[in-house]
């Protein structure tokens, strides 16, 4: 690193340690007449009323410090992604087989739209019992593969849900809703459509296990 130097102001210093420090010139000639920015900083003026001495002072230790942190080496951090990519992912016979993916990976489910029925003018007590048998007729069919995705809609229209059945005729799936105590109570209608989508959804009853705290 080239040596900064100073010419030395013709006012009297005194060292910290009272020791007088000499600097290399450029020409490696040992001079009194040069100070590098390291000595500086360790240089208090023997008259504090000199505004120049202290303004002359705060440079050189500016410039001192631009040196000593330019030395400073840098540091590269290499952050390596441990989620695989697009290329790395591979087909997975074992889990298409169990999920019964055909080669797009996909199948045919049996989607349901739940629309308010016309008979929902039970008391409060009746329409939570009944609204409490609808959900456990949704944990049953979903513990026996039948329903993969059940939800409501939230803006309490007239279309109040989904379900997606794990049959591939209408037929099946109207017996399945049937078997839906808010259907049976004509609190609730299914409107059946045949429907195309990923075999991967199969999975999400078991993951949705995994991220639920509690159960409804």
């Amino acid at each position: 690193m080239p040596m900064l130097l100073l010419p030395r102001p013709n006012r009297s210093f005194q060292s910290v340690t009272n020791t007088n420090f000499t600097a290399s010139s450029p020409e490696g000639s040992t001079s009194s007449n040069f100070l590098t920015p390291t000595h500086s900083i360790f240089i208090i003026y023997a008259s504090n009323n000199s505004t120049k001495m202290k303004i002359c002072l705060s440079i050189t230790m500016l410039i001192s410090l631009f040196f000593l942190y330019s030395c400073k080496p840098e540091v590269q951090v290499n952050v390596t992604s441990t989620e695989p990519t697009a290329s790395e992912i591979t087909y997975d016979s074992i889990l298409a087989q169990k999920t019964g993916a055909d080669d797009y990976g996909m199948k045919h489910y049996v989607m349901a739209f739940l629309k308010a029925g016309p008979k929902r003018d039970q008391d409060s007590a009746t329409a939570a019992q009944i609204q409490q048998a609808h959900m456990d007729n949704i944990n049953r069919l979903a513990e026996e593969g039948k329903l993969v995705v059940a939800g409501p809609f939230l803006d309490k229209g007239e279309m109040r849900g989904i379900f997606i059945f794990n049959v591939t005729s209408i037929e099946e799936a109207k017996t399945l809703t049937e078997s839906d105590p808010a259907v049976q109570s004509g609190r609730l209608i299914m409107e059946l459509h045949p429907w195309y989508g990923s075999a991967a959804m199969m999975e999400i009853n078991n993951l949705h296990k995994k991220v639920s705290k509690k159960s409804f």
